[in-house]
């Protein structure tokens, strides 16, 4: 019988002189009063930490352990959950965090790990080699399992104990059973007037605070938050919709950012985010698709459609969270609640509203259309499917992008042409964005002539598609600068504009550019152009660009897969608060390894620490020689295992 999950643990931790007979003793008697697993009793009555528990417990078993705070900050591909089935993680407490693909070997987390027949479950249906049982903290085991397979991003909350004396504080003041939807319009109601008592600037329809730094409105992060917390405890109640409008915002604002909205603009949404739910409590949980498919939702939004504005209407919302909150159930084919608008006519913020809320009920929610929750790619083609009817169908493009990886990941295995977008619309940019992503582009975005200048300086444009009606200056003043100068003398340059006057075109013919197009365009069409344009203009000679971003948007791990299933050659400079690095690949292998003072594989294994700091492919980099013999799939293997041990993550 293994020795975790009862007190045969306890025995064994006072022979090895871990803990004392008295620590035992109180340890016995917090775990017979609360219940339980005994890893928590130690830990919670601090008879133990938690890194030197789990220590003992993994050298019982002879394998590695895994920490809270590791499993917190995991972030696991989609293979690797769908290793062990949703059902099974939460029966047996088992959680997938590494598979070999090239050893087919599975590495999953549990507090259990002599538990053989579960283990062997696993092994059978997912089909792999071998399965390597780490051990985990219980309860972090099923938050982690929560988050991932849930999407509940408040999973790890419970096990901060500074944050959970925080939240029972608050229940205690605000007495959880009072709080109703009436009390928080109240509470917000003079949340408002306190920040408006603070603020220097009027802040009524939407407008921003002005003045000294400490001014702030209603879209600040204090009110944000105070809407986060008060909206969780009225969904606390709904334990399939935990969490729910908070993740609802957090995709919003994401998606809103990726489009270049203000920050005024993408904090209304988020506020929209956190209310769209206020007031429809009843036994349907309403979003854009449950609404559209069935009668019974739809005539449950028909009445509730306007109801977080009622309850708030003592509340100055932003003018955009109104929209949005008014919009939320219109379809894109016109055939929506109220059914006052199409298309693009329905507010920008009610579109993304109706995509994410429908996202994060197909993610989390069991009770949804499907009767289970989906994987994210799942969820993205039921989007898809309803494209052009229920949703926009660019936003539902991008939205995929964004919430899958495959912008970054395909930028990491393509070799591209930087084409610049100089255009004031965000939503014509977006559109535009994704097509040539999708045709081999990488793609810069500037809103004025200003910011194009900057980006033209780098000397990396090889084309520009620009609008006339630019500020300061107009698309033809940006044209002349840029053939002053060596960066911008010969890029091609193509004009797509809501000008109609044969003056203009005839005027950005003999200034050189390439083409003149009238808007609205249609996007296929234009972006074959641009490519007909660079073909002639390469005559065969393409240029290999450079990719960057950042370490918090793709992991360094998952960077190397990409790279090393891609078979890319080149350099990958890493730039972080902790110093500076790069790792040399050809053909996919890792050939060599340089951070700080490290050196190979030391120098690997120190860089897989950063969690934080930006990256830089360069393609045209060639490595003078192999000093590393592993494949990167065994320098990762064996990165993820010292850092185990260290407790770094």
């Amino acid at each position: 019988m293994h020795p975790t999950g009862n007190v045969r643990l306890l025995d064994s931790l006072v022979k090895e002189g871990v803990i004392t007979a008295e620590q035992q003793e109180g340890a016995l008697n917090h775990h017979q009063m609360m219940g339980g697993r005994i890893e928590e009793a130690l830990i919670d009555t601090s008879v133990v930490d938690e890194a030197v528990l789990l220590k003992f417990i993994a050298g019982i078993y002879n394998t590695r352990f895994v920490s809270t705070e590791k499993l917190s900050k995991a972030d696991i591909d989609r293979l690797t959950l769908e290793k062990v089935p949703k059902a099974i993680a939460e029966s047996q407490t088992i959680f997938p965090v590494l598979f070999d693909s090239k050893k087919s070997v599975l590495s999953v987390v549990t507090p259990d790990p002599d538990n053989k027949e579960a283990l062997q479950e696993i092994q059978m249906s997912s089909g792999v080699r071998k399965v390597n049982a780490f051990v985990g903290r219980p309860l972090a085991v099923k938050a982690a399992i929560g988050k991932a397979y849930g999407g509940d991003i408040h999973a790890f909350a419970v096990l901060d104990k500074g944050a959970h004396e925080q939240f029972t504080n608050m229940l205690n003041v605000f007495e959880r059973n009072l709080v109703s939807e009436e009390s928080m319009t109240v509470s917000l109601a003079d949340e408002t007037s306190r920040e408006r008592v603070l603020s220097e600037g009027d802040l009524s329809q939407g407008g921003s605070a002005t003045g000294s730094a400490g001014s702030r409105g209603i879209a600040s992060e204090a009110y944000a938050e105070t809407l986060n917390v008060l909206v969780s405890l009225i969904e606390n109640a709904r334990a399939d919709l935990r969490g729910h409008s908070a993740q609802v915002a957090r995709l919003i604002k994401k998606i809103a950012e990726r489009i270049g909205v203000s920050d005024t603009q993408a904090s209304a949404f988020a506020i929209a985010a956190h209310l769209h739910d206020i007031g429809k409590m009843s036994a349907y949980h309403l979003t854009a698709l449950n609404v559209s498919e069935y009668e019974g939702h739809r005539t449950s939004a028909a009445k509730a459609v306007r109801s977080p504005l009622r309850l708030m209407e003592s509340v100055d919302l932003p003018r955009d969270t109104i929209h949005t909150l008014e919009s939320m159930y219109e379809r894109f084919d016109g055939k929506g609640i109220p059914g006052e608008a199409s298309g693009k006519d329905i507010p920008l913020g009610a579109r993304l509203l109706a995509i994410s809320d429908t996202y994060a009920d197909l993610t989390q929610n069991p009770r949804n259309p499907f009767r289970k929750t989906l994987r994210p790619i799942q969820a993205c083609e039921v989007l898809e499917r309803y494209k052009g009817s229920i949703f926009d169908p660019n936003l539902v493009d991008l939205f995929k992008h964004t919430v899958t990886g495959e912008d970054l990941k395909a930028r990491l295995l393509a070799d591209r042409h930087l084409a610049l977008v100089v255009d004031p619309d965000p939503e014509e940019t977006t559109v535009l964005e994704l097509r040539l992503i999708e045709q081999g582009f990488e793609v810069a975005i500037a809103r004025t002539v200003d910011q194009a200048v900057k980006i033209l300086e780098k000397g990396a444009v090889e084309i520009v598609v620009s609008e006339l009606d630019l500020k300061p200056q107009d698309g033809f003043a940006l044209l002349a600068e840029a053939r002053k100068h060596e960066w911008g003398e010969k890029v091609p340059w193509v004009f797509v504009t809501g000008r109609t006057a044969r003056a203009d075109a005839t005027k950005a013919f003999e200034m050189g550019a390439a083409d003149f197009m009238t808007k609205p365009v249609t996007t296929d069409i234009l972006v074959a152009k641009l490519k007909q344009i660079m073909e002639r203009e390469a005559r065969g000679q393409r240029r290999t660009r450079g990719v960057s971003g950042s370490l918090e948007e793709m992991g360094l791990p998952e960077i190397v897969q990409v790279l090393w299933h891609g078979r890319k050659t080149g350099s990958l400079k890493i730039t972080s608060k902790s110093g500076k690095g790069e790792i040399h690949f050809v053909d996919g292998k890792i050939y060599n390894a340089l951070y700080e003072t490290l050196r190979g594989q030391d120098a690997v294994y120190g860089m897989l620490k950063l969690v934080k700091g930006e990256f830089m492919l360069d393609p045209t980099f060639k490595a003078p020689q192999q000093l590393i013999e592993e494949s990167p799939e065994a320098l990762l293997l064996e990165g993820m295992r010292r850092l185990d041990e260290e407790g770094v993550i």
